[in-house]
Parts: structure tokens; C-alpha cells; sequence
């Protein structure tokens, strides 16, 4: 058995445990789990490709792993949970970076070269310049706009038309250097384009999407990483970049039909580009009025109810209040109430962010229902609490045709018996429009921050 078998083996069976770890990153319960088969299998096409390689001397490559670990380690240790939409991003970029670092690398090694650059690895260089350049950028506005830096969408004339000839002028560019691969100068000009490419597809997509915008931005990255594995003839990163791609825009579509839009829509749409605030607590809107209640009265609900289920949304990660949500459901449960949590697809600022917020808690993953499980019963339920959650339950989605977001699926927390919902203010959400379900007869307001009043239903519940 010769060396070269033995690298294939190992590029053979990381791609297996990409694909088990991949497979396991579907459910919450297994994903912790999948995280780290994935995780062995880069480790092990890692080492194959450094052997494969035979590199003379490892200084920078140590230097580089070290780095990379120590940020890596301090990242994880450090980055609140209110905070993980924003550090996805910068991983998108910096996977695009990377992708398009070792194009341009490549890119540079063959101008030096007296052999013609090959149609198929030019192809290759190109578009992983041009993927990684719009991740990259793409990526770090996205960060922005997650941070609450330049949240709204920021839109002008012609915008469209704009970025369409800038998209078609970078893939001419591109085309152009795969047939006239010695002008340094265009490839420049094409690094340069992606970069503003990137900026300007996303600048005028607002907050209320950038879920799509995350996992559509990972699957370019994912992409840029497969044509960065043909650039450097690597089947390991070959198939792994396919695979982040393709998973990336699987789940971009998910993201889409959870909010019954079209990814066209999404990125052309300038949706919660006019954000507007609501009424103050009490006020009047029209024939409208919301109804507060105070922590006593809200607790006495809760635990004398026979089902409570819980809505969280970001609110609920801004405040930091998962621990103490958790603390609330466990007396809840001691008391016999049947305790459950209604998880929409897009509540929080990335796909799965309330999964992981309540994994952080240890709440059990039987406890979480997706909404077509949860629906069906809702009207069953006697005491629904939205914790911070706002688009994901507006009754306009179902009921009125010529809403913003009709026909996005929602938490029909508005069928249960009663409804409780946690939040600063009546102002509305990402989509800028204005919540019916907080002025309906059934619903009750608990106003103030998520901690401080999940703190005192906390309180009044052991006072019981």
C-alpha cells in the first residue's frame, strides 16, 4: 500500500464525517454531537494535506495554527450569545477572504510561471476571486447591520439597475482574465469589483432579513472554499466547500419559505427599510388599546394554567434572560404545568438562534416544537408568553392580504386562551409594522426588560 493511498483514505473518510456531521447538525439534540465529527474530519484532511504536501518548512504554518487557536478559543469563550449572529458573519467573511487569498496566491505563483495558465484552473481562480471578494465584503456589512451599526436599509435611484450592470461588468472581467490571463492590472480591477459588489448587494437589504443574508452568505462562502479546492487540486476542501454550499442555500430556502418570500425578494426588496415606531404603552391607535398587567397577576396565570408555552424571540437574547426563562418553566413544571417552546425559523438574527440560545440554557430538546407541531394545539393552550418576540406572531401575516409580511407562517399565539407578551414597549420589529396581537382582548402586556421581569414572575411564583 503505497502513500498516496493512505492520503486518499483520509481524504475519504473526512468527507464521510463532514457528511455524518452535516446530517447531525439538523437536529438540536444531535448538533453539539455533529460540531465535532465535522470537526475531527477537517483535522484529519488537514494533517493529509500537510503530508500530501511535503512541506519543508512548518515556522508559518505553526505560527498561523496558534494564531488562529488562540483567537479562535478566546472568541468562543468570550462572544455573548446576543452576539453569535454577528460572529457568523465574520466567519463568512473571513472563509471568503481566505478562499480568494488563495486564488490571488495562486493567481501570482503562474504569472511567474513561463506555462500558459490552463482554461479550467483560470476558471477556477476567477471565481473563487470573485466569490470570496463578495463574501468577504458581503459578510462584514452584514456584521454591521447585525451590530445595529447601519441597520435600515439604505437604498438609491437606480439602485437595482446599478448593481445589475456591476455584477454583469465583474463577470466580464472575469471571463476576460480566463481568456487574457497575463493583465495583472484586470485582476485588480476584478478583486476590486467583487469587494463592491459585496457592499452593495447588501446594503439595502434591512435587519429583518438578515437571517436569509447569513445563511446565503455562507453558502458563498462554501462555495469560495470548492473553487479554492480546485485551484489547488485538494478533494478535501473540495467536497466540504460543496457541501457548506449546498447546505447554505438549502437552508436560505427554508429561511425564504419560513417568511413566504422569494430570495429575489429578499435581496431586491429593501424589506423594513421605513421602520416606524408604535404608541406607547396604553395609548390609543385608533379603536385600539393594549392591556398591561403586572408581574403578580401574570404569575397566578402561569401557575395555575395546566400548558404554558413560550415564544422566544431576540428580545429574549438581548436581555440574557435564557437562564432565568429556564428557571421559570422548571417551577412551572414542578407545579404540573405542562411546559413547551415554540421555536419559528426565523425568531432571533441567524437560522437557529433561539435553538442555540435555549441550548445554552439546558432546556431539553423534547421541550422545542417547530410551528407546524406547535400550531395545531395552540388553541389548546391556556397562557401563550412571547418573550421578545414581535413579526413571528403577528396576526397580520394570516389575516390581512396586504400586510408586509402576509402569508409568512407564524406562532399563532393569538388562538390561545390567553396571551402574555414580554417587551420594552409597543414598539414593532424588524418589519416596521405595527403588532395586532398586542391590542387584542386575550393578549395582556408585561412591559420591561425580558431579565428583570422573567426575575419577578420568578419571585412571585415561589411567593405562591
Amino acid at each position: 500500500m503505497n502513500f498516496d493511498l493512505y492520503i486518499w483514505m483520509a481524504y475519504l473518510l473526512s468527507a464521510v464525517l463532514f457528511i455524518l456531521g452535516l446530517k447531525q447538525l439538523s437536529s438540536p439534540e444531535t448538533a453539539r454531537r455533529g460540531n465535532r465529527v465535522a470537526a475531527v474530519g477537517m483535522l484529519l484532511a488537514v494533517v493529509a494535506t500537510l503530508l500530501d504536501r511535503q512541506i519543508i518548512d512548518f515556522t508559518w504554518i505553526l505560527i498561523g495554527l496558534v494564531t488562529g487557536s488562540l483567537i479562535g478559543a478566546i472568541m468562543a469563550r468570550t462572544v455573548k450569545m446576543t452576539a453569535m449572529p454577528q460572529m457568523v458573519a465574520v466567519f463568512n467573511g473571513f472563509g471568503g477572504g481566505a478562499s480568494g487569498l488563495v486564488a490571488a496566491a495562486e493567481y501570482v505563483r503562474h504569472m511567474g510561471s513561463p506555462e500558459p495558465l490552463a482554461t479550467d484552473l483560470g476558471v477556477s481562480i476567477m471565481a473563487g476571486t470573485l466569490i470570496g471578494g463578495v463574501t468577504l465584503s458581503g459578510s462584514f456589512v452584514a456584521f454591521g447591520k447585525l451590530q445595529g451599526i447601519a441597520e435600515k436599509a439604505a437604498t438609491y435611484p437606480l439602485q437595482k439597475t446599478f448593481n445589475f450592470l456591476l455584477a454583469a461588468a465583474t463577470v466580464a472581467a472575469a471571463v476576460y482574465l480566463i481568456i487574457s490571463p497575463v493583465d495583472t492590472n484586470g485582476y485588480v480591477i476584478l478583486a476590486g469589483l467583487a469587494l463592491l459588489l459585496g457592499v452593495l448587494v447588501v446594503i439595502p437589504i434591512g435587519g429583518a432579513d438578515m437571517p436569509v443574508v447569513v445563511a446565503l452568505l455562507n453558502s458563498y462562502s462554501g462555495l469560495a472554499a470548492s473553487a479554492a479546492g480546485f485551484v489547488l487540486s485538494n478533494n478535501a476542501l473540495i467536497i466540504s466547500g460543496a457541501l457548506v454550499g449546498a447546505s447554505g442555500l438549502i437552508l436560505t430556502n427554508i429561511m425564504c419559505r419560513a417568511m413566504n418570500r422569494s430570495l429575489a425578494n429578499v435581496l431586491f426588496g429593501a424589506f423594513g427599510a421605513g421602520a416606524v415606531a408604535g404608541p406607547a404603552a396604553g395609548a390609543e391607535e385608533g379603536e385600539q388599546v393594549a392591556n398591561p398587567i403586572d408581574a403578580e397577576d401574570c404569575a397566578m396565570m402561569l401557575a395555575y394554567a395546566r400548558s404554558v408555552v413560550f415564544v422566544p424571540g431576540y428580545g429574549l437574547a438581548v436581555a440574557q434572560a435564557q437562564h432565568r426563562l429556564r428557571e421559570l418553566a422548571d417551577l412551572l413544571e414542578s407545579r404540573g404545568v405542562d411546559v413547551k417552546y415554540a421555536i419559528h425559523p426565523v425568531a432571533g438574527r441567524m437560522p437557529g438562534h433561539m435553538n442555540v440560545l435555549l441550548a445554552e440554557a439546558n432546556v431539553p430538546y423534547t421541550e422545542l416544537y417547530e410551528i407546524d407541531d406547535i400550531n395545531p394545539d395552540i388553541a389548546n393552550v391556556d397562557v401563550a408568553v412571547v418573550v421578545g418576540a414581535n413579526d413571528v406572531v403577528n396576526p397580520a401575516a394570516r389575516d390581512d392580504p396586504n400586510s408586509d409580511i402576509a402569508g409568512m407562517p407564524i406562532v399563532e399565539v393569538d388562538k390561545a386562551h390567553h396571551c402574555v407578551v414580554l417587551k420594552r414597549s409597543l414598539n414593532p420589529g424588524f418589519a416596521g409594522i405595527q403588532n395586532q396581537l398586542f391590542f387584542l382582548p386575550n393578549t395582556r402586556m408585561l412591559f420591561g426588560s425580558a431579565e428583570k421581569t422573567i426575575a419577578d414572575l420568578v419571585h412571585e411564583v415561589k411567593a405562591l
